[in-house]
């Protein structure tokens, strides 16, 4: 049996605006498809993301359609120039599943990223001795090579905060993570020396959740919440035993009541510093 085709996100949000926007001009696929001259199937999969659309078919429907608004035509054919587009990240493609490429391709093009996080630091926040550790510990049956492989990805989406417009990163961290001494104390001491040097710049925020806070919003774990450039959704993410979750608007303003409620019980981000910097004087 052939194995079923990974439907990336931005295909679907892609096949999910064509169809809004025919449905808006009540059109039916078929009146659709005979204007590109095109099979109603092929539309069809345009819709559902299974079959990437060409600039000139999306140029011809959007007139069709008529969207005449510059930008959010703009904001369609980049978006159409994504999902055809190989990012930096499909060198490792062959080591990841289809969920998580996904994940680097939001993390990619965010605006914002709203991070919380209960168990390993933040990976865009990691440095190479600490993302080793944490990568080889949790991933028991993989080779050297695909940890090599993981490691290096997640040092490379590191890119994004230091690129000419980064997004901001605003990122929650339980303070119980500060005390896990993943790859030793040194390695967990140098950790923190890092994160407290990036919580200085200017485009990205770190909070801890202090122990003392008690029982909080997100006793379920960690979460991401992407805030995307126009047409595209607020989207969340997290992590499950059976796989990742992405929740898309609406349902993502729930997620972000659970962040803002989990901000309410923070140290400010100058605490925050203060308080890292004091456990790293704890461990040397």
């Amino acid at each position: 049996m052939a194995a079923v085709k990974w439907t990336t996100l931005r295909a679907h949000w892609l096949g999910q605006q064509l169809r809004e926007l025919r449905e808006a001009n009540n059109l039916l696929l078929k009146e659709a498809a005979e204007y590109l001259q095109r099979n109603p199937g092929t539309v069809g999969r345009f819709e559902t993301g299974e079959y990437p659309i060409r600039r000139p078919d999306l140029m011809a429907l959007l007139d069709l359609y008529g969207v005449s608004d510059g930008r959010r035509r703009d904001a369609l054919l980049r978006l159409s120039q994504d999902v055809w587009q190989k990012g930096w990240w499909d060198g490792y493609s062959e080591h990841l599943v289809g969920t998580f490429v996904d994940y680097v391709w939001l993390e990619s093009r965010a605006k914002e990223i709203r991070a919380f996080d209960n168990a390993l630091l933040p990976g865009l926040l990691h440095t190479l001795e600490y993302a080793r550790a944490s990568i080889t510990a949790a991933e028991l049956d993989a080779s050297e090579e695909q940890i090599n492989h993981w490691l290096d990805l997640r040092m490379a989406r590191q890119k994004i905060l230091k690129r000419d417009e980064p997004p901001c990163l605003m990122t929650i961290i339980d303070e119980g993570i500060l005390r896990r001494e993943v790859g030793g104390r040194e390695c967990l001491a140098a950790q923190l020396e890092y994160l407290s040097e990036q919580a200085m710049q200017p485009n990205i925020e770190v909070r801890v959740l202090p122990l003392s806070a008690g029982a909080h919003a997100s006793p379920a774990g960690a979460f991401r919440i992407f805030t995307m450039e126009d047409p595209l959704p607020e989207i969340g993410y997290a992590e499950t035993p059976t796989g990742a979750v992405y929740i898309e608007s609406p349902d993502a303003g729930r997620l972000m009541r659970t962040y803002d409620r989990l901000r309410e019980l923070t140290l400010t981000p100058g605490e925050s510093v203060q308080l890292i910097s004091t456990i790293v004087e704890e461990l040397r």
